[in-house]
Parts: C-alpha cells; structure tokens; sequence
C-alpha cells in the first residue's frame, strides 16, 4: 500500500513539473497583454528569427493583427537570420512584407535621432543565452541608450534564459570592455533580458547615467532553474540545445588557436587543432560554411581534439559552473604553449582576455593554478554580483 501511494506522489509531482514546464509562455505569446498598446502607434521592432508567436516569426504575425510595423532593427545576423558570426548587416528592405530593415550590426550599432524620428514605440525580442559575451545583449544596451537620448519607450517582451540556472566566472574588467563584454558581470548572468535590462537602468550603466523607460512583457509560469529548450537556433552556431548549455565554457576556445568547431555542422560542442595529432583520436576537418561560418579556423585541415557531444545535459545543469577542465587539459597538451593564447598583432589585444573579461584567468592557466584555485579567486565578485542581481529579479 505504501509503494502504491509513494508511485501515485511520484506521478503527480512529475506531472505537476512537466505541467508547469509545459505552459512556459514567452512575452511575445501572450498578446493580450500588449496589443492594444501597440495600435494605434508606429512600431520600430528589434528583432530576429528567435522572435516569434508560436511558430511564426513575431513581425508577420503582428501585421496580420493590425499593428503598424514601420521599421525593422536587424542585429547580429540580421533579421531574418542568414548571415554568419562577425559578418556586417547591410541596411534593407524585407522581401517579405516590404518594411524598411535598418541594420545595427554594421556602418552603425546604435539607432539615430534620424532612425527614430518616425517611431513612436520601440520593441525588443530577442532570444540571449544568458552569456556576457552573446552581442544581443551590447544591441540592447544601445537601443535602450537610443530610446533615453529620444524620449522613446521600449518594451522588452521577455523570453526564458536556457543558461538560467548559471551564474559563473569572472567579473568584466571595465578597462577591457566591447561588444562581448559591456558590463561588470559574470561571464553567466544568470537573468532574462527583461532583467538585464531593468539591471541596466537601475546601475546607471547608460551614458551619462541616463534612464530608459522600459516596459517588461514577463514570462508566464517560468523560474530561472527550469530547463528551457529555445524551439528556435539563437544563432546560426547555436544550432543544438548541447552548444547552448556548452557556450558558456566553450565559447573561450575562441580567444585560442584551437577551433571551436565553427566550420562544421556542429559548432561550439567540439573542441580542436592540427597540432593534437598523436595526442587525440577524435578529429574534424572544418569546412566553409555559408550562412554559418565562411573562413573559420584550421579551414579545410584535419583537427584532432575533444567531442562533448555525448556529455550527459542532466549532468552538465547539475554542475551549475563553467566548465575550465577542457582549456586547462588542452593548453597543457598544446605543443607550443606560447601560442595557445590569440594575439591580434595589429591591434595588440589578446581575444581571450576580451572573452575572459579581464588577463586574469589566461595569467591563471599559464602559472599552472588548478581548476579549484581559479573558481576560489572569482568567489567575492560573484558575491558582489548576486547580491546586485536580486534587485533586478522578475523570477524566483
């Protein structure tokens, strides 16, 4: 009898969970709840192919709905997606429903007074991974400073952070801020994008210290430890829900000489160079890729390194951290260990101390600190820093 009433608790509880799970609504889906806020308004969109209503990309189904759509703000990638990693967004118009696409990943990352002049309301959904070095987050930041400077509103229709669970690394030094490092937080958040944006007001981190007036559209029946798989890529990289979870630790790998997989079809989740001949079994070649990555790493040669393919996700949620056994591992069984580290030669400026927020963690690797020591030394940041975020906090 006691079996059979623990089997039924089990069931309700995993039915309870898969329920909840199941009924995550993003803020673009719930449209009751911002429609009739738009109409009536010129509509400027910040968006990309994550921003969706169900299955259908979100600015085609709000002009079938009657919302005046006059100008699109294409990111990284562009609107529609079909662009590669770093590759520059040309201003356009969209084949597709005719509006004007004016990009912000290329002659300019910020929208004009010009820009903005016939919108009334801004909006902004795009999917984040949650990572500090992901440049949709360096995109809001300067929409936010755009719609402040132009006495524009925005509003952020919110979506769930697939690395939620995750607030690890160090903290960005300011003197080495960029696209993928813009403000002093972990290299994981551990926030939605609603609020980071409400963490950007609130911190001052807007030129001059400026305010955006910002609306969050809030995830329903969400919370940041609930696993969330994106129905949609949130690049054309992050293309399995395994290089999301891995994006955070591999994503380092790209600050070295080493390929990150990046010219295969499965980016982000293998770990590479010709040099590991001998020392490896595992290998791939990384080929061009257009609309994913065009000259990418070690092109067209033989890498022999690590597949975490098969890593259990179940696991890696568990871990809660940013994984540094692979780079610690692969530095140490580099040949050359004097290279490891990319070094722009031209601009003098180490990639991986960009990536890394800081020469810190590449000093670390380079003396010979284990895994253990490193994590010890970004403990009082991190602190700091969690005790900042829960001001900002939406979800439990």
């Amino acid at each position: 009898m006691k079996k059979i009433k623990f089997t039924y608790i089990l069931c309700a509880l995993l039915f309870t969970i898969n329920t909840a799970i199941s009924q995550i609504r993003t803020g673009a889906d719930q449209t009751s709840k911002y429609l009739n806020y738009l109409k009536g308004k010129k509509i400027g969109m910040v968006v990309n192919p994550t921003s969706r209503i169900g299955n259908k990309p979100i600015v085609d189904s709000l002009i079938s709905l009657g919302v005046n759509i006059v100008k699109v703000f294409g990111p990284e990638h562009g609107f529609r997606g079909d662009l590669g990693a770093g590759v520059k967004v040309p201003d356009d118009i969209d084949p597709i429903t005719g509006i004007k696409i004016v990009s912000l990943y290329g002659k300019t990352n910020k929208p004009t007074k010009a820009m903005l002049e016939d919108v009334d309301l801004m909006v902004f959904d795009i999917q984040d991974i949650g990572v500090r070095y992901f440049t949709y987050i360096a995109t809001m930041h300067r929409v936010m400073e755009a719609c402040a400077e132009n006495n524009k509103e925005l509003l952020i229709l919110d979506r769930p952070n697939p690395n939620g669970y995750l607030i690890d690394g160090p903290i960005l030094d300011m003197a080495y801020k960029s696209d993928i490092g813009m403000h002093p937080v972990p290299i994981t958040h551990g926030m939605t994008i609603g609020e980071y944006a409400q963490m950007i007001n609130g911190e001052g981190w807007l030129a001059n210290g400026i305010k955006c007036n910002i609306k969050v559209i809030p995830v329903l029946n969400y919370s940041h430890d609930m696993e969330y798989i994106p129905p949609v890529n949130m690049s054309p990289n992050i293309n399995t829900y395994h290089a999301a979870l891995l994006y955070p630790s591999t994503c380092l790998f790209e600050g070295t000489v080493l390929s990150e997989g990046r010219g295969t079809q499965f980016p982000f989740t293998v770990i590479g160079s010709p040099a590991f001949k001998g020392i490896y079994d595992f290998s791939f070649t990384p080929v061009s890729i257009p609309e994913m990555s065009a000259t990418p790493k070690h092109l067209n040669k033989r890498c022999f390194g690590l597949d975490l393919r098969q890593l259990d996700l179940k696991e890696l949620r568990e871990g809660k951290k940013i994984d540094l056994s692979w780079l610690i591992e692969t530095y140490k069984r580099y040949p050359n260990r004097s290279i490891f580290f990319d070094h722009n030669q031209s601009i003098q400026i180490v990639v991986f101390d960009k990536l890394a927020g800081g020469p810190g963690l590449r000093k670390q690797i380079i003396a010979g600190l284990s895994e253990a020591e490193i994590r010890k030394s970004w403990e009082p940041g991190l602190e700091k820093y969690k005790k900042m975020r829960k001001k900002y906090l939406i979800y439990p």
